[in-house]
């Protein structure tokens, strides 16, 4: 599997992503510029977390106009797996890739911290390697990262199993829900506030996230698609 890890002007997550592929995984990955509009040849694209243009205007906003953008929604269109981690996420919500929005903590402000998660569902293609309700510790560290969304979409977010990971216990930006990732109804695009990628190495303290890009490498392409 070949994985595209889009750079934007601002990620500052990109080497996480790209070092838990290559160093960690031992998996094939290569950067791609948010300039270029072409992902053939790619099975799999990552959106890092950072501060895509330096998150003016509101997160992700300016990011979704970007070059490279239609080949991701083309991307996902065709079933293959797009991933977003924090401003990833923020984007993958603002090119309507993901429902809801994610808006500022409750506190208003920035919190980095490790947290408590529960996998709720762990029949995706990101999330085989989990067991179901186990419960895992991954980082954050973000300012917008409460998910919102209407009671129509909550409702059908819940009822469809699309809400992948929720926070227990402390719930650290006041997501609706707890909702701290989710995916397209087909399963294909996961976004999620917390970071897997800084949790994929004993050195790091934590590899509670390892099993995700285990869960995508080690997975049937066909059968994501399908």
């Amino acid at each position: 599997m070949k994985v595209a890890v889009v750079v934007f002007p601002g990620s500052n997550c990109d080497i996480d992503l790209y070092e838990a592929l290559t160093s960690v995984c031992q998996a094939q990955a290569e950067y791609v510029s948010y300039q270029q509009d072409n992902l053939s040849g790619f099975d799999a694209v990552m959106l890092p977390g950072g501060f895509s243009y330096g998150d003016y205007l509101r997160c992700g906003a300016i990011a979704r106009f970007s070059k490279i953008m239609p080949a991701i929604k083309a991307f996902a269109d065709d079933g293959k797996p797009v991933f977003g981690t924090c401003n990833g996420f923020q984007i993958l919500t603002e090119a309507g890739l993901l429902p809801g929005a994610l808006k500022k903590n409750d506190s208003l402000k920035f919190v980095c911290k490790t947290v408590d998660l529960r996998v709720e569902n762990n029949q995706t293609i990101f999330t085989r390697l989990y067991q179901q309700a186990e419960q895992i510790k991954l980082p954050i560290a973000h300012a917008e990262g409460s998910y919102y969304a209407d009671q129509a979409t909550l409702a059908e977010l819940e009822a469809n199993h699309q809400v992948v990971f929720r926070y227990v216990g402390e719930n650290p930006n006041g997501s609706l829900h707890d909702i701290a990732g989710i995916t397209n109804r087909r399963g294909n695009v996961l976004g999620m506030m917390p970071h897997p990628e800084r949790a994929v190495e004993a050195l790091l303290g934590n590899t509670d996230g390892l099993r995700l890009f285990k869960s995508l490498l080690s997975g049937n392409l066909k059968e994501a698609i399908n």
